[in-house]
């Protein structure tokens, strides 16, 4: 009997991707703010009955709706991406899911982006942004729903995703770092298939990368957990754009912190 798999924020660029190539193994529901075509309108900020129905018999929970902007300010951040996930969380708890599969974000990393370090689920998190502390906290809220309804919960933390079709190349943004943490269309739903099928995995944090020659994102323990090793790779090369985004993001870093600013006033 296939799986009965819930995908939240079905419309958006990982949520298409993730249907196109999960439709023929498991049974989907499809939820997104947007609605659409076989897609139900579902406002995730709002736990009312016009979607929380939708979470019965559902085995695994996708969970991708939020705020995909790493620029976005806190407030935004926090309603579509903390008060979301928590809401999703207590639905699938109400359903008694079997597993909920988060969509985490390589930006809870980022510091990292000029270090040398490998970096691993459980390296410690270094976010520059409020998206990134969101995710950070949605993380948190996942580990402690597992923890207390024996429900396994998996956070992935994708890599760099391109919307459409796009073929990875220099200068697509996020300078040299976004080249070596992409992450193909392939890998992407091979992974979230790996994490869908998975056995006896309580808690996970994961990465979600390709074979990208210079990667620093470990793999081995998203291999060991869930069984996946990416089969797409490719070979970063520098452009002139790449070097003057990496000047910036490095001139940015030397007000660690600075990004705080959009939480408190500062006091004078």
């Amino acid at each position: 009997m296939s799986k009965t798999v819930l995908i939240t924020g079905a419309s958006g660029n990982l949520g298409i991707k993730l249907t196109e190539g999960l439709k023929s193994r498991f049974d989907l529901r499809l939820l997104d703010l947007r609605g659409g075509e076989s897609v139900e309108s579902a406002d995730l900020t709002t736990a009312d009955d016009s979607w929380l129905h939708l979470f019965s018999g559902v085995d695994t929970v996708i969970h991708l709706a939020g705020e995909p902007k790493p620029n976005a300010q806190w407030e935004r951040c926090y309603q579509r991406n903390v008060v979301g996930t928590r809401n999703v969380l207590a639905a699938a708890r109400k359903a008694c899911v079997k597993r909920v599969i988060l969509a985490s974000t390589n930006q809870i990393m980022a510091g990292y982006r000029f270090l040398k370090d490998t970096v691993f689920g459980d390296s410690e998190p270094k976010p520059l942004n409020p998206y990134a502390v969101s995710k950070l906290i949605c993380e948190e809220l996942g580990r402690s729903f597992a923890a207390d309804t024996g429900i396994s919960f998996i956070a992935l933390r994708i890599g760099f995703v391109l919307d459409g079709k796009v073929q990875p190349k220099p200068g697509m943004g996020i300078g040299l770092w976004g080249q070596e943490m992409w992450l193909s269309d392939g890998d992407l739903v091979r992974g979230f298939e790996h994490a869908i099928l998975a056995r006896d995995v309580p808690i996970a944090v994961l990465n979600l990368v390709s074979d990208n020659a210079g990667m620093r994102w470990d793999m081995s323990k998203t291999n060991k957990l869930i069984g996946f090793t990416p089969q797409d790779s490719y070979t970063p090369s520098i452009s002139p754009e790449d070097k003057l985004e990496d000047e910036r993001a490095k001139k940015a870093r030397l007000k660690p912190g600075a990004w705080l600013d959009q939480f408190f006033n500062p006091i004078v």
